[in-house]
């Protein structure tokens, strides 16, 4: 790209998609926006916006799914509550890698992590009359906040930024204290600010879960990708951190779509903790006939909304965990691929006068993984993805995340080889020459 698109183009492609404001757009509607620059640029643009998985899928999955294909399978209807060998491996993988024990029998299939959340948001909500609010740790995945929204359910959520360490405690007791709060939800790794919470801190959480009777809800889409430590033999420490250790009151939400890199095929789990799973509910019992949160879980919610999960797909999943956990794939090596794609492009970044957002974990720089966030000077939101935008950048604003921090979003899955790594370059060249 030798020269920013111009303004008025923009300003058209965003009248003609009824876009009065970037900044306060969705992530699929930034992709759009961006791809018909693209198109009417004729120039390839760098591709930060969407958290797609950036390395083959994991031939192990492929293979098991095929042979499920080839058995008869897609005649069969799978069981609601998942096959016994995925239960079996998942029970058995989460002891692996997270180095906790849960019963195969409160390990759940859903269609992707997005159905394992929104099904969990709906049955927390109506647990307790007068709890009916989810909380949210952000900044985080914005269709995670989009959930509740859609369900008509009440949700709040506050940034983490200013209350990391010993400001935690006092800021999540004065939500929790208004007895309002069924559920709290974040991601660990944090999607997108890729800050990941320190043990003291899940300990806070935990504590006051089981104090005021919350559920937690801790999405793991990118188990074991805090590259700072090796967490990628099994059975062996250190261990993926975890607020389970220090409450009963969970449910886990782990995906094959990165860790495996199997999106495409919208396959997860949802890990609920033993004690969860047998508690009796009254207010379960009365509406639905079935007191226990588990029973619920899978035999109202999931069987009402989908009867189930792809069935070839839970044994490509199932099969690329046991392959995990007996040390025949080493998933965690693979993903680091994404850690170098960070670092590299982080460089690119600060090169070119930008600066990281969330740029610590207490004392530590942030790990580089999947996901980084960095502002430019004192641009708005709205300034910042309109320059880029201009200049063959498609990323996402911080503020869809529930962030109150000016800057942008960085997937780095998309950037793949050096051609890649050089148009990002040129391209930030670009705008800091429009903006200067």
């Amino acid at each position: 790209m030798d020269k920013p698109v111009s303004k008025q183009v923009l300003d058209g492609i965003l009248q003609e998609m009824g876009i009065e404001d970037i900044s306060r757009t969705t992530i699929r509607q930034c992709s759009l926006v961006g791809s018909a620059m693209e198109e009417k640029s004729g120039e390839k643009f760098c591709h930060l916006e969407f958290g797609v998985p950036g390395i083959p899928a994991c031939p192990i999955g492929i293979e098991a799914q095929k042979k499920a294909l080839d058995s008869g399978i897609p005649s069969v209807y799978p069981s609601v509550q998942g096959i016994p060998e995925l239960k079996k491996n998942a029970s058995r993988f989460v002891k692996a890698f997270i180095n906790i024990d849960i019963d195969p029998k409160g390990i759940v299939p859903t269609v992707g992590s997005m159905q394992g959340s929104m099904t969990s948001i709906l049955e927390c909500s109506q647990l307790h009359p007068e709890k009916d609010t989810i909380l949210y740790i952000c900044p985080g995945f914005s269709a995670h906040g989009r959930q509740p929204d859609i369900l008509g359910i009440k949700n709040i959520f506050f940034d983490i930024y200013e209350f990391r360490a010993e400001k935690l405690r006092p800021k999540l007791e004065s939500y929790f204290k208004q007895g309002n709060i069924a559920a709290i939800l974040y991601s660990n790794p944090n999607n997108p600010a890729w800050i990941c919470l320190t043990e003291e801190e899940l300990e806070t959480i935990g504590s006051l879960a089981t104090e005021y009777d919350v559920i937690v809800l801790e999405d793991m889409a990118y188990l074991c990708m805090d590259f700072r430590k090796d967490m990628s033999v099994p059975f062996q420490p250190p261990f993926q951190s975890t607020v389970a250790r220090y409450t009963d009151n969970y449910v886990i939400l782990l995906s094959a779509s990165k860790i495996f890199s199997y999106a495409g095929e919208r396959i997860a789990i949802a890990c609920i903790s033993d004690k969860l799973y047998q508690r009796e509910y009254p207010a379960l019992k009365e509406k639905w006939g079935i007191a226990r949160f588990g029973d619920n879980f899978i035999l109202n919610y999931l069987y009402v909304n989908t009867s189930g999960a792809s069935h070839s797909a839970q044994y490509a999943f199932s099969a690329m965990m046991e392959a995990a956990v007996e040390g025949r794939y080493n998933f965690v090596k693979e993903l680091r691929n994404y850690g170098f794609r960070a670092h590299r492009s982080r460089e690119i970044f600060d090169a070119n006068g930008f600066h990281l957002v969330y740029d610590k974990d207490m004392e530590q720089t942030i790990s580089d993984g999947f996901f980084y966030t960095v502002e430019y000077k004192s641009l708005s939101n709205k300034e910042l993805l309109e320059g880029l935008l201009r200049c063959g950048i498609i990323a996402i604003p911080l503020n869809t995340t529930g962030s109150g921090q000016c800057g942008i979003r960085v997937c780095v899955s998309r950037l793949l080889d050096d051609d890649d790594f050089e148009r990002l370059d040129r391209n930030l060249k670009l705008f800091v020459k429009l903006v200067s």
